[in-house]
């Protein structure tokens, strides 16, 4: 089946199921039904029953599914066994904690080369992979095939990148930096707002202070 046809909230809880599959696995375990790892996902088990149809797997009343076999359905439903090939772009901080990220291989993914506009990066390796003056992106972006980028450039310079990459025929851009991108309707974008969630976190916590404060004794 075609992930075009498959709703992004199950594209979403797939890895969920799967790295808590690998952890069964690591355990031990054989086999899984749908009710336990919607108990343990918070996912209630009719929905992880529908979410897993889509990889292939089906399960067998009272019997479950095969946590090895469960396992392969997602990553090859994810396309997680087959390693491909991306562009990091922005060697800052977060840059360099990404490059040196060691779970992007278990999700299919091999940074190649990082590019950055900083003299002082540029011709060094971080964690192993080559920096790259920006000049070359556009180029070795369309020799290498690359169809997935990494964006972690400042904002002012986001959009730069993004078209950059665009030209050398980047399809797919996870996007780190906070401003939304301008690009044609056929490339895909991906956008991680790191301060909306930290926002959401802290009004959160903020809620639940108050909420303890008010149930505590005069």
């Amino acid at each position: 089946m075609s992930t075009a046809a498959v709703p992004e909230p199950t594209l979403r809880r797939l890895p969920c199921y799967y790295h808590y599959l690998v952890r069964l696995h690591d355990a031990g375990q054989e086999r899984v039904s749908a009710s336990q790892i919607g108990d343990q996902l918070g996912v209630h088990h009719t929905q992880v029953r529908k979410d897993l149809a889509y990889t292939g797997s089906q399960g067998r009343p009272k019997v479950g599914h095969r946590v090895d076999d469960l396992i392969q359905s997602i990553e090859t439903f994810l396309n997680w066994n087959n390693c491909t090939d991306v562009f990091l772009v922005g060697a800052g901080s977060l840059g360099t904690a990404l490059l040196g990220y060691e779970g992007f291989s278990k999700a299919g993914v091999r940074i190649v080369a990082a590019f950055d506009r900083d003299p002082k990066k540029v011709g060094h390796k971080l964690h192993g992979i080559a920096v790259l003056p920006m000049e070359k992106l556009e180029d070795l972006a369309q020799r290498m095939h690359i169809a997935i980028a990494i964006l972690t450039v400042p904002a002012e310079s986001a959009q730069e990148a993004a078209s950059a990459l665009v030209r050398g025929g980047v399809r797919a851009i996870w996007n780190f930096a906070p401003v939304p991108l301008a690009v044609p309707d056929d490339v895909v974008v991906e956008s991680i707002t790191l301060y909306a969630s930290l926002a959401v976190l802290s009004r959160k916590l903020a809620i639940q202070r108050l909420n303890s404060a008010a149930l505590a004794p005069a």
